[in-house]
Parts: structure tokens; sequence; C-alpha cells
């Protein structure tokens, strides 16, 4: 079997973005996010040997979650524009560079990506999913870990493994409690309230002893703290709702696992384009042995 690298497109150009100092074409174009980009997948594919490479990009509208909660990801901001510019070049240096772009309208790439690892997982392949989102840690299993990126404030840590004794002792709950773990506490980052004053220690210690939400609300009234019982009690609705919107759905359609060719003449063109004359070294000398192409 095979292993497989399953790209969080937005969460790692963000990254990108963010943690390469500005930089310019001539012209005034913006490329510190596909300088970090073309860095980033290079290192990932030098230091993991992936099989395949897929890298998820978000198209926007989550319909699901949007019907069950029309505030959902409402604070977040827009996308700098220095990075909008970028978007197309990023994803034209994906499919040059022979890695599989995917996007739908309508779908968020989080579930398109955890439909694939787990379907990819399921064939008996290895699955390594570059992302620092944590709604990841719910897919991690045996087959199944999560690549986090860098730290920004010490990036000589490297990319680190995050698998399921991980999860543990991160969050203090299993890969699987995830959701309920999350539907509890709130996601800020996807604008979803939690119970007011529940906090990690108290949701995972409530999950350790009662092994899931229904559970936990079943027993609402011998929870500790014992302030949180009615609260528990008047919102469950709420954090039943909370579930559906945490828990990744992985009913969606997967494509076939195969790896496209490169397209070194497109990549030399785009990075000069872009003005990347140390890429463009660097990808004469990956890309010249046509054999691994």
């Amino acid at each position: 079997m095979a292993k497989w690298l399953l790209v969080d497109g937005f969460n790692l150009a963000y990254r990108c973005y963010f943690a390469v100092p500005e930089l310019t074409r001539a012209d005034g174009l913006p490329t510190n996010a596909v300088h970090g980009w073309v860095k980033s997948l290079w290192r990932l594919a030098d230091q993991e040997k992936p099989a395949a490479t897929l890298v998820f990009f978000d198209l926007g509208g989550a319909q699901d979650r949007l019907a069950l909660l029309p505030e959902y990801k409402a604070q977040r901001e827009e996308m700098p524009e220095a990075l909008v510019k970028q978007l197309p070049y990023i994803k034209a240096l994906t499919r040059a560079m022979g890695l599989v772009g995917v996007e739908k309208a309508g779908v968020e790439s989080d579930d398109l990506l955890a439909s694939q690892a787990v379907h990819l997982a399921a064939q008996g392949h290895e699955v390594l999913i570059v992302s620092s989102d944590k709604d990841f840690a719910q897919i991690i299993g045996e087959r199944i870990t999560i690549m986090l990126p860098p730290p920004s404030a010490n990036p000589k840590i490297g990319w680190r493994r995050l698998d399921a004794a991980g999860v543990m002792e991160k969050f203090g709950v299993s890969a699987a409690q995830i959701p309920d773990f999350l539907a509890l506490v709130g996601d800020a980052s996807d604008n979803i309230p939690g119970i007011e004053g529940v906090g990690p220690k108290t949701a995972a210690r409530w999950l350790q002893h009662f092994g899931s939400l229904e559970g936990v609300i079943a027993h609402a009234r011998e929870l500790k703290p014992e302030r949180f019982r009615e609260s528990v009690c008047a919102l469950s609705d709420l954090v039943r709702r909370n579930l559906k919107l945490t828990t990744l759905n992985l009913g969606l359609a997967t494509i076939t696992a195969e790896r496209p060719s490169a397209n070194p003449a497109e990549l030399f063109r785009l990075l000069n384009e872009l003005e990347m004359r140390t890429g463009l070294t660097e990808a004469r000398q990956r890309y010249a042995q046509a054999e691994l192409f």
C-alpha cells in the first residue's frame, strides 16, 4: 500500500502568506504566499516521499452547516487581497507540480478531504493530512495522521505528526470524541457557540466519564461542577446541533487515487513569470529527472 499526502489548501496558503515576509514581483504583484507554497510542498515531498499529493481547496458555501447555523464562520475576515491575487498561481503551480487539486462548490473542503482520507485508509493506504485544523483530529487512526506545520514562533521545530496518542494528550479525549468535545466547548474559529463557562478540561472530564455528548446530557443532573447542570439541560438542543456542525461528513464522493504527471515546462514558465529565480533553479534540478514524472 502507498502513502498519500492530503493537503488542506487554504490552511497551508494562509500559513505561507503570513509566514513569509512581503515579496513582490517587479510590477508589484505579491508573491510571498507562492514562494512559501512551493517550498513547503517540496519540503514535505522530500520528507515524506508520498506516492501522490492531493490538495483540497474551499470554494465556499457550506450549505448543510449554514442551514443549521446561518452565522457559521460569519465572523471570519475576508481573505487578504494580496493572497487573493496569488490563489490562481497557487492552483496553477499545484497542477504543474503534478499534484491533484480538488474543489467542489457548496461543499466544505474539510469534508472532501476527510472523506478521501477515510476512503484511502480503508483501502490500506497510509494517509498524512497537512493541516493545523483541529477538526481533522476526529478521523485520526491507525492509518491516518495529521502533519502539523512548524509553529511560527519556532519554525526550526519543523513539521510534526499528531497521532491518536497525541490527540488524547492534547485534548484529553479520544479522536472519536473530538466532535462531542467541540460541541460542548464550542469552536470560535467556526463561530460555533459552546456552553458558556465550559472549558476544555471540564468537557474532557465529562466525556471521559460519560463517553459521549448524549451520555453527558443523560447524566446532566450528576455533572460537576454543579453550576453547569441546569445549563446542560437547558442547552441540550444547542449542543446536539453543535455536534452536527463539528462532525465531518465522511460520505462524500472520492476521486480515483492516482498520481498525475508533472508538467515541468509549465512549472518553469510560471516560476519565471513570477520572477522566482531561486525556485526556478531548484525546479530545473528537481524536474530534470524525467523518469520521476
